[in-house]
């Protein structure tokens, strides 16, 4: 921190201290509105805090300054030779000590109802129960107000300002929607404590106490969110002229409460970056964001939002590694975390992120400042880390003439520690909050430590006294060899202690004098008898050893305790050049992560076995170039310098007794999803979208990856006849959520058919949705449809309203409202529009002849149906209503709608000129599609290379992204895959997987990986077990596995609480 020399600081704030003592003679008094009973004003006596080292801001430190507090505000503050109060005062020497802006938490629930569990029940719940004119969602609250029911207990608000916070945002954690935040001071009583009562308007993807079904999944918690914004958008327009069809209190609310400043509660760095990309979409910018703790993981991605991050320093513990078969339970990104997550607010200040602590996560609000030392110790500057707990968020706040600094005119909440804050000898010892003190420690107190010749009734015991205050120890020796405890206490300046001698103990109380060189009193010796005591300390000997800081004397056990450094632990200049380095932040940050970034190469693959899945079939002994992400030519003796840009030289790769093949695509997946792949509670969630929930950290990308798989779709879940909106991605491995995404790709929804759709035989407790039956499934799409196509219309006649109102009526607001924009029925509206395209959940014929039906009666077109194990038996119609077919190759039995599936489906499906292809629904399989492809020959004779279109090509036409990948032809994306051997044979492995031109898979590259992590597990282990044998068994979790959800169509969880 800057410090400014006394003369220039002098006549820079001089005169303004002097006019600032001036008016404090006449501070202003505030009439209560409450009955007095007694004085009117009692706070005749201001508070002078002088003679300290005062800290007025991160920027600004006085030497030798003091401040003034009268009636709960700062009246001035500056050098103690030019501050002054002329009125009655209470002056307090605070020489030794430091004074702070006390902090402000961004993120608090102080004096807010905590939010109770919905508990289980046995029926869904569609709409809110809550009585009133609100909306249908209970997990919307934005009439909800912290000023309202804000009731703080006085044990809550206390530990609050004992761990130094002043004033904090406290707002009820339920909801995604959870109405407006309101910043308190941490007192008791509310009317005292209230600073701004509207303060900020709170979200989250999280919907809490809400006993309703809807959403259960992250998608539908953003759905919901978007269409809330969309909502109140409409409700405001037009409810003052009486269209809104009447009142709801919580679009109402919602609007007041857009004004505000935006506080989102998100959670993970993946969450941040999906919040940004809704709160983007309505011209949300600069929100608060609640991390987790991670944000140091792609702290440069979320510098791009331009948001701001409350972080949280509820930092990891760790676990009890000695046991090393439990220890393989605990994740490498677990153990990276509990090492780099004290460095999150480091690397966010340092990619340019505005940050600010929170307590938010701590069980005890006490740890608080030590956890902030830890960041402080993990590279944060202090300058930076005194903002982040004083002036950052009091501006993000709009209250920096209030909050975060020692300035005039702010409240009076000043600390006071014994020490610069952040060295951690320094502890707090009081704290003025509105003017209102808490004590935690004498400002003043008593150094004890040393050695006492104590006489009592003629007899002299050699006392030893350690430690600090607060934290004394004491003992004295008998027989110049056997140290006793004595019991020591000390209030002020009166000791009370206990001698345990062979008669008995003798039991002294007195004032201690002089710095603590005597002590004198009186007491009672072992017979019972009073008498006068007086202890004098003994000349200062040499430093004991014994009296050496704690952490000096753990660091020193544990150096004796520690096992010899393993391979893993030696220095990194001894380590080998060409090792992967994973101690830092990996990318994506899981299993097979790596240090850098990948980026696309120039590739030359020579004298290959090409399968193009063009016309020109498979080439013997070609070549295959590509470069800056697409392929440039196929063929055979190809001239990279003809064809590259000068000065570019390929990677050369020896495709001898290799096959080479464009990347395999998986039509319908459901991996790579977070927090739930069903939303199925209402018959149609044509409003959600998967790519809202798109997981980039999934491991089971890598897996596929290296079984050649380069794209996939990602499908909603089957729960309901109308599922939500699927998203195709790229495996990009290691970019962030959204980067997944094929740009190009057109959009998709799942719809579905069978069973699973109809809850009839989910039990009696699902009996409320409709439909019920296949015949009511019919229904539902006839029902949504037609609605779609009102609403369309709808927009035309509004659109033909407005070309035909004047123009005055529109500037004065008295044209057309707009219809109200329904996310559902706009999905809809686009398939009615051919802009969006259907993969349909089928199984029976039946049921397949039926929607082919309702299709060509409302005009769209079905473009897939996926598993269609009974496709053989209707190849004909589908090939006539122009839809394909993503198989299964040989599954069937698993379940009684399956009874009929055969092996020769896809040959069958191919031979009537369906476009055919294999899908994986797993995780599993997907990482031999390639071997379920080789199934469509060994099933019907499919020639070998319209087999391998089964999962190459085909999917690529499926999905409308044919003329970017599916195959080996110059101008499409890169996406190869070099095999070992024929791509059908189970022999074959995929050596190495572009994507775009990246090799986001290569076989020795996999290798060393699985080197390097094992090297970092032992690393990481040895250090963890470490820190536990210093921090004791107690502080130690128990090692558990962490299970990863594995969707399937069937999937339903609630995931989102």
């Amino acid at each position: 921190m800057r410090h400014f020399p006394s003369l220039l600081l002098a006549s820079l704030v001089g005169a303004w201290i002097a006019l600032v003592s001036v008016t404090s003679l006449h501070a202003q008094t505030t009439d209560p509105t409450f009955p007095v009973n007694g004085t009117h004003d009692k706070a005749l006596v201001a508070t002078v805090l002088e003679h300290a080292t005062l800290h007025l801001d991160a920027e600004t430190t006085l030497e030798d300054g003091t401040v003034i507090l009268h009636r709960g505000r700062i009246v001035a503050a500056g050098p103690s030779a030019t501050t002054s109060f002329d009125g009655p005062a209470m002056r307090l020497d605070m020489t030794g000590l430091h004074l702070y802006p006390s902090f402000v938490d961004v993120h608090s629930d102080l004096g807010t109802p905590e939010a109770q569990s919905a508990g289980w029940s046995r029926t869904p719940q569609d709409l809110s129960d809550k009585k009133g004119a609100y909306g249908w969602n209970e997990a919307v609250r934005p009439e909800t107000s912290a000023a309202a029911v804000f009731d703080p207990s006085a044990d809550a608000a206390k530990a609050l300002r004992k761990a130094g916070f002043g004033a904090v945002l406290t707002h009820v954690q339920d909801g995604v929607v959870r109405g407006t935040g309101a910043v308190v001071l941490p007192l008791e009583d509310p009317r005292e404590a209230l600073l701004a009562p509207d303060a900020s308007f709170h979200m989250s993807f999280r919907k809490g106490s809400s006993s309703q079904n809807y959403p259960s999944s992250l998608m539908g918690a953003t759905a919901l969110l978007r269409q809330i914004h969309l909502d109140a958008a409409w409700y405001a327009e037009a409810a003052p002229r009486g269209m809104a069809g009447g009142t709801n209190l919580s679009l109402d609310a919602f609007v007041r409460g857009s004004a505000l400043p935006r506080v989102f509660s998100a959670g993970s760095w993946k969450d941040v970056l999906r919040a940004d990309v809704m709160l983007s979409e309505f011209g949300v910018e600069n929100a608060i964001m609640l991390g987790s703790g991670d944000g140091y993981q792609r702290a440069e991605a979320l510098a791009e939002t331009g948001h701001r991050m409350a972080v949280p320093v509820d930092f990891p513990s760790g676990y009890d590694v000695s046991d090393p078969h439990l220890a393989r339970m605990i994740g490498l990104n677990e153990l990276k975390h509990w090492e780099l997550a004290p460095s999150n607010a480091a690397r966010l200040h340092d990619a340019g992120v505005p940050v600010a602590f929170t307590a938010h996560g701590l069980k005890d609000p006490g740890a608080f400042l030590s956890s902030v030392r830890k960041a402080v110790e993990a590279g944060l500057p202090e300058e930076a880390a005194f903002r982040a707990l004083t002036s950052n968020p009091a501006a993000w706040l709009g209250l920096s003439d209030q909050l975060g600094s020692l300035r005039t005119g702010s409240v009076a909440n000043v600390l006071v520690t014994d020490g610069p804050l952040f060295e951690s000898s320094t502890h707090l010892v009081e704290h003025y909050v509105g003017g209102n003190p808490t004590p935690m420690r004498d400002r003043h107190p008593l150094d004890l430590i040393g050695s006492y010749n104590v006489n009592v009734d003629d007899s002299v015991y050699v006392v030893t006294v350690k430690g600090e205050p607060g934290k004394w120890k004491a003992s004295w020796t008998v027989n110049d060899s056997t140290e006793v405890k004595v019991p020591l206490t000390l209030d002020n300046r009166t000791v009370v202690f206990r001698l345990a001698t062979e008669e008995g103990p003798i039991r002294l109380t007195g004032n201690v004098w002089m710095e603590s060189r005597i002590w004198e009193g009186s007491g009672q010796t072992a017979t019972g008898q009073w008498t006068d005591w007086s202890a004098i300390r003994n000349a200062e000997a040499e430093e004991d050893p014994s009296s050496e800081a704690p952490e000096a004397v753990a660091a020193t056990d544990l150096a004796q305790d520690a096992p010899e450094a393993t391979e893993a632990e030696a220095p990194a200049e001894e380590a080998d050049a060409t090792e992967l380095d994973l101690s830092g932040v990996v990318y994506p940050f899981t299993a097979y992560g790596t240090p850098e970034r990948l980026s696309a190469e120039t590739v030359w693959i020579r004298n290959a076995t090409v399968w193009t899945c063009e016309a020109d079939g498979v080439l013997e002994g070609a070549d295959v170039l590509f470069h800056d992400g697409a392929l440039v030519a196929i063929g055979a003796d190809l001239n990279p310098a003809e064809l590259l840009p000068a000065g570019v030289t390929p990677v050369e790769i020896d495709g001898r007794g290799k096959h080479v093949t464009p990347g395999v695509i998986d039509e319908h997946t459901h991996i790579a999803v977070d927090r739930g792949v069903n939303e199925g509670t209402q018959a149609s969630s044509a409003e959600v979208w998967i790519g809202h929930a798109v997981n980039s950290e999934d491991v089971n990308m890598y897996r596929q990856l290296s079984g050649g798989v380069t794209c996939a779709q990602i499908l909603h879940g089957s729960a309901n006849p109308i599922g939500g909106q699927s998203a195709i991605i790229k495996f990009r491995w290691g970019v962030e959520p959204q980067d997944l995404l094929f740009e190009e790709a057109v959009p998709f929804i799942k719809f579905a058919l069978g069973e699973n759709v109809k809850q009839s035989n989910w039990g009696d407790g699902y009996r409320s949705r409709f439909p019920q039956t296949r015949m009511g499934v019919e229904q539902v799409y006839y029902d949504h449809f037609i609605r779609a196509r009102e609403y369309g219309q709808a927009q035309i006649e509004h659109r033909a309203a407005l070309r035909n109102a004047k123009r005055k009526d529109i500037r004065e607001g008295r044209g057309p409202v707009a219809p109200r924009v329904d996310l559902e029925l706009e999905t809809l509206l686009q398939i009615l529009n051919e802009e969006r395209f259907v993969t349909c959940h089928s199984y029976r014929q039946d049921e397949v002849n039926m929607l082919m039906h309702v299709a060509d009666s409302l005009g769209f077109r079905l473009n897939t149906f996926t598993h269609i194990l009974e496709g053989y038996k209707v190849a004909d119609k589908m090939a006539e209503h122009g839809a394909g077919g993503s198989s299964f190759s040989d599954w069937w039995a698993y379940k009684y709608e399956v009874k009929d599936a055969i092996p020769y489906n896809g040959a069958v499906l191919h031979n009537q000129g369906v476009v055919t292809a294999f899908n994986s629904d797993d995780a599993e399989m997907a990482r031999r599609l390639n071997q379920e492809a080789a199934k469509a020959y060994k099933y019907g004779r499919v020639p070998e290379e319209e087999a391998l279109k089964f999962v190459t090509l085909n999917p690529a036409k499926l999905l409308h992204i044919d003329h970017k990948t599916g195959s080996l032809k110059p101008g499409k994306d890169a996406d190869v895959v070099v095999w070992s051997d024929h791509p059908l044979s189970i022999n074959a492995k995929a050596e190495q997987t572009f994507v775009e031109g990246v090799r986001c898979f290569d076989v020795d590259r996999d290798l060393a990986l699985r080197e390097a992590m094992r090297t970092e597990r032992a690393r990481l282990t040895a250090k963890m077990y470490n820190a536990g044998q210093s921090a004791g068994s107690g502080a130690l979790k128990r090692p558990s596995e962490r299970v990863q959800s594995h969707y399937h169509c069937d999937t339903l969880t609630d995931e989102n609480r």
